[in-house]
């Protein structure tokens, strides 16, 4: 780092006169600056100064490798900003970064939150559902929006899902002459705030939000009755033992319930399903839980359908299970890998109790009843048993 032809700098709505020596050095020295148009016209570059293109293009930068060159982003570069997508196209002696506190950073010192309880999340480019998972009375959450009429779109969004008591701040312009902070009710915010420099901050307040733990309520769910249902959702989930990155295959996906919970943990899923009414249940599940990002859905049939897929950590597949799905699924996956299926059928009972006998691993056979009225009293409803192999590669 000796001599990088790149520097990254943050800067914040005070311009200059919040840039380190060693950012005004370089700016002074730069041939090219990249930024906004509000971020160049805060540092003053004059006609060095080159507006970023839209949509955003890292590759404009690498045009001027080896030239002295400036990249002005908001705040810290790396949260949210452009610093990652350029270090990663460069080698670490081409590049130096000088980040300027976070609006994260900022926000949080201005409602005196602790940053570290705090969730951190990047609304300007999507969708309000990512804040789903994140909903629970008492939770604080900082989100970037887009402009005032998004802030205005997110209290709509939030009175709408039960989430209306909550105390809804908008901050706009932070650390600058022209800083404003505002505290609302969300049900009350009906301000179309103008310019683009807007955060929001939440403290939730009304509903439960969604439970942590697996087995999640089957009627949260849109499905056709193809749905792995909450109490066997658990247990396989269980057997799944999901970790954050990691990669699932759900196969013969249905509602897609095994995927979500799966992602949910932190994962990411690729739903395979060969019915186009249930693919169409798949996506909306994932877009109402705020996932779409981590749920990727294949429409075909297993195990033709998976020969393109990635390798993946685990596997379950909750119906039509065979020896061709076995053999194409096992050979494949990495050692430390899990497969778990499910049988509700003699002939593929049989099946996993062989392939328990040659690979080992755990065979359990789960026989579930529920009460339910029976004339003037209550009896037992049974459903029918479900057999699961749980095996590591």
């Amino acid at each position: 780092m000796a001599n990088p032809w790149l520097t990254i700098i943050g800067i914040g709505e005070d311009g200059l006169a919040g840039l380190s020596e060693a950012s005004r050095k370089a700016l002074a020295e730069a041939e090219t600056v990249f930024g906004g148009e509000r971020h160049l016209a805060l540092a003053d570059v004059g006609s060095r100064g080159r507006p970023w293109p839209v949509p955003f293009d890292a590759n404009v930068v690498l045009s001027c490798r080896d030239r002295p060159t400036v990249v002005l982003a908001s705040g810290d570069p790396f949260w949210h900003g452009a610093g990652a997508s350029l270090a990663e196209k460069l080698d670490g002696e081409e590049w130096i970064a000088h980040p300027a506190p976070s609006t994260f950073s900022l926000v949080a010192a201005r409602l005196g939150w602790r940053l570290e309880a705090v969730t951190c999340i990047g609304l300007h480019a999507a969708p309000f559902e990512r804040l789903v998972p994140h909903l629970a009375r008492g939770a604080r959450i900082i989100c970037l929006v887009r402009d005032g009429k998004a802030a205005s779109d997110l209290a709509k969004w939030l009175t709408e899902r039960g989430w209306g008591a909550s105390a809804f701040w908008t901050l706009a312009a932070l650390g600058g002459p022209r800083e404003t902070v505002r505290q609302y009710c969300a049900m009350d915010f009906a301000d179309d705030l103008a310019g683009n420099l807007v955060a929001v901050a939440v403290e939730a307040r009304g509903a439960q939000g969604i439970p942590c733990s697996s087995g999640l309520p089957d009627d949260l769910f849109v499905h056709d009755g193809q749905i792995t249902k909450r109490l066997v959702r658990a247990l396989a989930l269980s057997a799944l033992a999901p970790r954050g990155g990691e990669r699932l295959w759900d196969v013969g996906a249905g509602s897609g319930s095994i995927s979500v919970e799966w992602a949910l943990c932190g994962g990411a899923a690729t739903a395979i399903e060969v019915r186009e009414d249930r693919v169409a249940n798949i996506r909306s599940n994932a877009a109402a839980f705020g996932l779409a990002h981590r749920i990727a859905v294949v429409t075909g049939a297993a195990p033709e359908a998976l020969t393109a897929l990635d390798p993946p950590d685990a596997v379950f597949v909750g119906g039509g299970f065979d020896n061709a799905m076995f053999d194409a699924i096992w050979p494949r996956l990495p050692m430390g890998a899990r497969l778990v299926a499910h049988s509700v059928t003699l002939e593929t009972e049989a099946l996993l109790g062989e392939l328990h006998q040659r690979h080992g691993g755990e065979l359990m056979r789960v026989e579930i009843a529920q009460a339910a009225p029976l004339g003037r009293y209550r009896s037992w409803e049974a459903a029918r048993p479900v057999v699961q192999w749980s095996a590591v590669r």
